[in-house]
């Protein structure tokens, strides 16, 4: 999500619904009504702005399946469509549509996704700016999750498809991300949430944002020492954040000295410090890890995501309740860490739990991790060391 706005996921179509076939798949065994909320559409109708979104036939799928209908559904010659916020086109959905063809091996989606991408938002400096919409650039401003993903594909993509444009993208793609959008700090090297970061310290971080298979695929390409300064950085800035308090935040801060605190939203612009629809990505991008210190780091969520029979998709950072909503976010967070854990069948009840809810409300965000999260967790097609086996799922 962008660095400077926080997206009103929940107030669309991410909102919570009635979805008692999806909670009869969960192993907590909490009764539905539990999860019911109170002001989403009805699936398959009209979305907040009154488009029609795609149809919701809830079916069990493949993580195959998953991403084809991520990929059909969501986006049009190239431009990945946020169709229930408004129509418009983010750079974080460019790089999930990015990952997602570049995981399933499909090259044509692939090289439609990074040419619209090379043509719309790509900036004179290499990044990518953020938000497109009816027909223009409406914010320039790059978000480095974004960038770092689109990387990350682009690498794993030219090695897939044997296609050196793609692998020279995504290195020039990284070497910009590396010069504008890191910083150095007591704690070790820091991924900034964007250019706008880097002016003062403490700096503005989303601990969301860090990436260690990314990290390491484009350490790997680049051969750039910075990418394993990131690694190094970013795992111990989280380990203070959890060392603080039993979930990550949403957003933070990190002085030069090293020090961390826990912020209300970017720059401390938001409602209040939460775990929420960004936080909850950070234990499926280390639970991904290969590396063991870091799948350790999403086991330490395991317990509090567990503890609570409602699950919701924002909570505080002991895990209680802010809000009625639900989100497929929540349970893939969940099913990261405990797999991480090795408590793989309920860890594949999440999975399975999160995709029917991906399809019981449509939404672009929903959709979008409906088919990574599974990608990430079950197959080593991105390059990572999935805890789970596609077999878990099924």
């Amino acid at each position: 999500m962008s660095a400077k706005k926080t997206i009103g996921i929940a107030a669309t179509a991410v909102a919570a619904v009635t979805a008692t076939a999806v909670i009869a798949s969960l192993a907590t065994g909490f009764p539905a009504n539990l999860l019911h909320g109170p002001t989403a559409a009805s699936p398959g109708s009209a979305d907040a702005d009154g488009q029609p979104g795609p149809t919701s036939t809830v079916t069990d799928r493949t993580t195959t399946e998953a991403a084809d209908a991520f990929l059909a559904d969501w986006v049009d010659d190239g431009r990945v469509v946020r169709r229930d916020q408004g129509d418009d086109t983010v750079s974080e959905g460019q790089a999930y549509g990015l990952l997602v063809a570049a995981g399933v091996g499909d090259e044509q989606s692939f090289t439609e996704i990074w040419d619209w991408t090379e043509q719309h938002l790509q900036r004179p400096d290499g990044l990518l700016a953020w938000q497109w919409s009816d027909g223009e650039v409406v914010d320039d401003e790059p978000a480095s999750d974004a960038d770092l993903d689109a990387a990350r594909a682009l690498v794993i993509a030219g090695t897939r498809f044997d296609e050196p444009r793609f692998t020279e993208a995504g290195v020039t793609l990284a070497g910009e991300i590396a010069d504008r959008m890191t910083v150095e700090t007591a704690a070790g090297r820091i991924l900034l949430p964007g250019v706008w970061a880097a002016a003062t310290e403490p700096y503005a971080y989303n601990p969301s944002y860090a990436s260690p298979v990314a990290f390491s695929v484009l350490g790997a390409a680049t051969g750039d020492p910075r990418w394993a300064e990131l690694q190094a950085g970013s795992a111990a800035v989280t380990t203070t954040l959890l060392d603080e308090s039993p979930l990550p935040p949403d957003w933070a801060q990190v002085h030069a000295d090293g020090t961390v605190d826990a912020m209300p939203g970017a720059a401390g612009t938001g409602q209040s410090v939460r775990y929420g629809y960004d936080a909850a990505r950070l234990p499926i991008r280390y639970a991904e890890s290969c590396d063991t210190a870091d799948q350790a780091t999403a086991a330490r969520l395991a317990s509090t995501l567990a503890r609570s029979k409602e699950l919701r998709a924002e909570t505080d950072l002991g895990g209680s309740p802010l809000t009625s909503d639900v989100h497929p976010l929540a349970l893939q967070a969940r099913a990261a860490a405990r797999a991480a854990v090795g408590n793989l069948p309920e860890s594949a009840d999440d999975l399975r739990a999160a995709d029917e809810l991906a399809q019981e409300v449509p939404s672009y965000f929903g959709a979008a991790w409906a088919a990574l999260a599974p990608m990430m967790l079950t197959t080593g097609e991105l390059h990572g060391c999935p805890p789970l086996t596609e077999g878990a799922t099924s």
